[in-house]
């Protein structure tokens, strides 16, 4: 089974998000590939057969993510798998891909609906900061703060997040070089802090557009690895565009 490490939302090697993607001959079972998925380490591990996708993070599957689908279309296209419209069996439906003429790859994606709810009892302890607004976003929290450095230099309790009732936190600001950052922690699925998260953007899209009065916007994630992610609201519809590059590839030999 080839296998492929992919830093996805980047074009410079060692940045972005990391994942892997693993191309299957023939179906497996979920505990093996959950097990694959732990073995490799990474914040996600896709698996494709036919046009079927799924997602692991080291600890559980995922309904949802954007970095690994980036990554497997990246392989796709990159080895001359394919080289039109992709289309992806998922556990959120279909999930169109396309790639542009100067090598972006373009994902579309559902929105999230965002509502705002009252801050949870703990949330502002575990950030060590005062949220501006806070809000839900289907099982994740979504926390606006008042500035790209607050979200920048932003050091929470990890293991308090893990103890709030939300799948993961999502940290937001508006943006000094882009329209708005972010941060994404997500201790419960095994990731304390996911690098460049596409799936959280099904969320900050319907969130700051109405706040910036735009629908295509530019995103940072401003993790340690950091990456860009470029980002139109379409209705219920997010198209989320960026670059990919192979960094390994080889075969799993079990």
């Amino acid at each position: 089974m080839r296998v492929y490490t992919v830093d996805a939302f980047t074009d410079v090697a060692f940045r972005g998000n990391p994942a892997a993607v693993c191309l299957l001959e023939s179906s497996a079972p979920a505990a093996w590939m959950q097990a694959v998925a732990a073995e490799i380490g990474l914040s996600e591990t896709a698996f494709l057969l036919d046009n079927s996708l799924r997602w692991f993070t080291p600890a559980v599957e995922v309904s949802l993510c954007g970095h690994a689908t980036l990554a497997t279309a990246h392989v796709l296209f990159s080895t001359g798998a394919a080289s039109g419209q992709l289309q992806f069996e998922t556990a959120s439906g279909i999930l169109s891909v396309n790639r542009t003429t100067d090598g972006m790859i373009t994902m579309d994606f559902p929105a999230k609906e965002v509502t705002p709810t009252t801050p949870p009892d703990g949330l502002a302890k575990a950030l060590g900061v005062v949220p501006v607004q806070v809000s839900t976003a289907k099982d994740d929290l979504l926390v606006e703060l008042e500035s790209e450095e607050q979200v920048r230099t932003l050091s929470p309790d990890i293991t308090a997040l893990s103890h709030l009732e939300a799948r993961a936190v999502i940290v937001t600001a508006r943006g000094v070089s882009t329209d708005f950052v972010s941060r994404f922690f997500a201790p419960k699925g095994g990731v304390p802090e996911d690098p460049v998260t596409g799936s959280a953007h099904c969320a900050l899209a319907p969130y700051w557009a109405p706040r910036l009065s735009r629908t295509t916007m530019t995103a940072a994630q401003l993790s340690k690895r950091g990456g860009r992610i470029h980002v139109t609201l379409r209705g219920p519809r997010v198209d989320l565009a960026g670059h990919a590059i192979t960094i390994t590839s080889g075969h799993l030999h079990i």
